[in-house]
């Protein structure tokens, strides 16, 4: 049995939030976070803090976490090679994340530039992985089509994905940006390119709402994904989603499927417990997607 992998991102949950949350307070919740178990833990971003004002204090809260008794590792996302760079300087970051779009006018919107640029600057920031010897996670944005009427097939993603490859890309993850996926337009992506890329780690970033978390989960499950990302509670998801309801997969939700098919998870249900009491008063939310 392929070992599965939880990825936990409270970096998402939070980065949307209009009002600002205190670095003791996110300190307070991942050190929590760090507890549980999960594997990798999406906890920042280096980027510009004009563009995610939330994540200003991301080197303040990584200096603040307690890693010495967690397995966790962590991940933090970068929009560009000075993001790359900065983050490079933190031996405790084992991941950076590099956001790249499958439609042109999300790339423009989310980070202005053309999807080509995108891609040309995510090889630099490979390359800066290479020599700070960590590893890149690119997140296909749009992985299961688009609102905004942008070309779009599942073909033209195994070719997407078939590019990245032959450049060294070994991890991505497929991202319903606006929760607009149904369970086939799942599996008809993760399938085949798990299919044709037997040695690339496959990944989902479901964003859903309250009604269709677990069968999108499983459909994802049943293409033979292992790889997922969720936030406690479900808290977060796209500001660009519009609908309140879209928000991130809830990791119970996770945690109860894999537990269903039998996966051996290292998880303190007791920690877990507790980072989902700290997290009510940080999103001020009662979840009933679980």
């Amino acid at each position: 049995m392929r070992t599965a992998k939880i990825i936990e991102c409270p970096r998402d949950a939070l980065q949307g939030l209009g009002r600002f949350v205190s670095t003791h307070q996110k300190i307070a919740w991942i050190n929590q976070l760090l507890k549980v178990g999960f594997d990798t833990l999406d906890f920042g971003s280096f980027v510009s803090p004009k563009a995610i004002p939330q994540m200003k204090d991301t080197v303040e809260v990584l200096e603040g976490l307690e890693l010495e008794d967690s397995s966790s590792k962590l991940l933090a996302i970068v929009a560009n090679t000075r993001g790359a760079l900065e983050a490079g300087k933190f031996p405790q970051i084992h991941y950076l994340g590099f956001p790249l779009s499958l439609s042109e006018t999300f790339q423009l919107r989310n980070t202005n530039k053309s999807i080509e640029k995108a891609k040309s600057e995510m090889y630099e920031i490979h390359e800066i992985c290479m020599k700070k010897e960590k590893d890149l996670v690119v997140y296909l944005s749009m992985g299961f089509g688009n609102p905004y009427e942008d070309a779009y097939h599942p073909d033209m993603v195994q070719g997407f994905v078939a590019d990245l490859v032959s450049n060294g890309i070994s991890i991505i993850s497929f991202a319903d940006t606006v929760g607009i996926a149904g369970p086939k337009d799942i599996k008809d992506v993760i399938t085949p390119n798990i299919s044709q890329f037997s040695n690339v780690e496959f990944g989902v970033h479901l964003h859903s709402r309250p009604e269709n978390c677990m069968e999108k989960l499983l459909a994802a499950y049943e293409a033979g994904c292992r790889r997922f990302d969720g936030v406690v509670n479900g808290a977060g998801g796209c500001p660009m989603a519009i609908d309140e309801l879209v928000g991130n997969t809830p990791t119970e939700l996770i945690i109860r499927l894999l537990e269903n098919h039998n996966h051996p998870l290292k998880i303190d249900k007791g920690a877990l417990a507790k980072s989902k009491e700290l997290a009510i008063p940080i999103f001020e939310i009662d979840n009933n997607c679980h």
